[in-house]
Parts: C-alpha cells; structure tokens; sequence
C-alpha cells in the first residue's frame, strides 16, 4: 500500500473508532442513570481494574498494555465526566507529584481542585465539595507520611483505591548545572537525592519550598538557580530539564490514596486497611494479631503512629489481604475487636497491579 492508501484506511477506521467509542459511552452513561437511581458511587475503582486488565489481556499489540491502560483511563474520564461534574481534591498545588497520581488515576476530564494541605483534602471531601480526594501516605526511601494517618484517625472517609507511582525527580533550571549556584526544593525530594546533590551541586545554597511546583516557581525567577521538581512543573514554567532521575534510589515509589465516602464491592484481588489500640500490657499486640494467623489472613504491613490523646499510647495501622466483605477477614477483624481497646476498618480497595 502506498502512503494515501494507508492514510484512507486510517480515516475510515477512525470513524468506526469514534462510532464505537460513543456507542460504548452510551452504554456507560446508561450505567450512571441505574446507579444514581440505586445511590451506588459512580466512580468504581473494582469495575476500573477489571476493564483494564481484560483490554490488556485481549489485546494482541503491537500497542504496548502501558499505551492501552492510558487510553482507556482518558475513556473512562471522559465518561465519568459526562455522568456528573465530579471534582477530585488533591495534595496541592498544581504539577505536584500528587497532580500527577490524581491525572493517572481519574484522567484529565474531570475537574481537579488543588489544596494547600493534606488536612483540606479530606475537608473537601468530607464536606461534599469535592468526590474524592488524592493523597500521598509512603515513599519507599522516606518512609509514611504522618500526617495522612494521623488524619486517618479520625475522619469517617474511605481508602477506595490506591495507586503506586515511581517517583523521578529531575533537576530543572534556565543555566547549565556548572552555573547553578541556588537550589529550591522541598525537604522530601531533597533527602531522596542527597546523594547526586553531594557530587554535582556540593556548594550550592539550599533554600526550602513548600512543594516541587513552588520550587519550579522560584528558579523560573532567578538566574543561576534550579529546583528539583517534576518534568511537568518544568514544562508550566518553561524551564529546561538540566538532569533526569537524580533520586538516590533507581526504585524511589510513593504510594498514593483515594479518599471517598464509601468502599467499592469485592473483587478478589482486593487489599483492607485497618487502624486499631492495645492495651498496655505485656504480648497485647501479639495476641491482637494473632486472630489473623488463625484465619490464615496475609498481613501485609504494620506501621505504629503515637495516639495524640494519652502519652505513650499508640494506634498501629495494618494492612492485610482481601475485602472486609470475604468471611475470613470478617472472622479475623470480630475476632480482633475482643482484644483490642480500638479497630477501625479504614477501607477495602482493589489491589495494585
């Protein structure tokens, strides 16, 4: 075929394409009528992750199932957009890293609303301004981030999805790295490049931002400056990526929530976060955990947090395998309330893939 007839043949299937694609939002949108009618959420992370995994699954290439995930995720935004003016409040401001998991997660139809701080994120949500809300809870080189599960304590909110995002950090400036005298950065990404920073800008002046884009921001305004910041805040302030992956660690992820106000329906391959108290005795967390080594229930993580409301009290936030729904863990959590002075099921989610 010559170059007119393969481009001939590309029009022609991309009128089937666009028939196909509103034929399928019909159908969505059909969906969205029954479920506001029966009160179900329409966003549905369960129903997400089983359509991505079937078009990757049937998909026969050369379109890689990278490629394919983030076209259907525009799809489905596009779609939810159309079902209702939903609004997704996250860890601001705007080119964050934070930004770019909510855009991953919902895609670029809906209406993002940037807040100042992770405790706005959950009053937006709480309060019905926002649906749902995106927040950061643990990097792999720095740890949890506290003040998410120390907002988790109390808020009536649900973990509904999680996503896991690798976290590439670059080095954005006007001047070449030989001329950069000032570096703006927030303290995270600081101490996950301290190592690169120590051979290529060791007398360089650190001053501290209050996030990646703010950091992007000010080296826009001063010469010889830089900031370490994302390739998309470069982009809004027309910097120039002077270096790409200056983190320490090659394998530097940061887990991300969304927050919602109810929890999505099993879909066997699902994860549940708990939060919960002991008494202050000897064994009393080994034996709080052990009903979840008789169900034969996977623990997946533990982290302890002080309480905030009695010295040397601490709350300790568990992560285990399978829904609140399945008998085993609903077993384990009854099981679990006899000897714990606290639990509290902070949400049930699909896995990450």
């Amino acid at each position: 075929m010559t170059i007119a007839e393969h481009r001939k043949t590309i029009d022609q299937l991309d009128t089937q394409i666009i028939r196909l694609l509103n034929e399928r939002t019909q159908h969505v949108l059909a969906i969205g009528d029954l479920k506001h009618q029966s009160g179900e959420a329409v966003y549905a992370p369960h129903r997400e992750r089983g359509v991505l995994q079937r078009v990757c699954k049937v998909n026969p290439g050369p379109i890689t199932p990278q490629s394919l995930r983030a076209i259907y995720r525009e799809i489905m935004s596009s779609a939810l957009s159309l079902q209702k003016t939903m609004t997704i409040a996250y860890f601001g401001p705007e080119a964050t890293f934070t930004h770019q998991a909510a855009l991953k997660r919902f895609g670029s139809s809906l209406h993002y609303s940037p807040q100042n701080t992770i405790s706005d994120v959950f009053i937006e949500v709480s309060q019905h301004r926002a649906d749902y809300g995106v927040v950061p809870v643990e990097n792999s080189t720095e740890g949890v981030v506290t003040h998410t599960l120390d907002m988790l304590v109390d808020s009536e909110l649900k973990i509904v999805s999680q996503m896991v995002m690798p976290i590439q950090h670059c080095l954005v400036g006007q001047d070449p790295v030989n001329k950069i005298n000032v570096l703006y950065s927030h303290p995270q990404p600081l101490a996950q490049c301290r190592l690169w920073l120590q051979r290529h800008l060791p007398k360089a002046e650190v001053i501290e931002a209050s996030s990646t884009t703010r950091a992007a921001a000010l080296a826009a305004s001063r010469r010889r400056s830089a900031a370490i910041a994302s390739s998309l805040a470069a982009e809004r302030y027309h910097l120039q990526v002077l270096q790409q992956d200056i983190q320490d660690n090659p394998e530097n992820v940061t887990r991300f929530l969304v927050l919602g106000r109810q929890c999505s329906p099993p879909t066997g391959h699902d994860r549940t976060s708990l939060l919960l108290s002991v008494a202050d005795k000897v064994g009393a967390l080994f034996h709080s955990l052990s009903p979840f080594w008789r169900a034969r229930v996977n623990m997946t993580k533990i982290e302890s947090r002080p309480s905030k409301r009695k010295a040397w009290e601490y709350f300790f936030f568990i992560d285990v395998d399978g829904h609140m729904e399945d008998p085993k863990v609903a077993r384990a959590v009854a099981e679990l309330q006899k000897h714990c002075n606290f639990v509290k099921i902070l949400g049930s989610f699909p896995k990450t893939d």
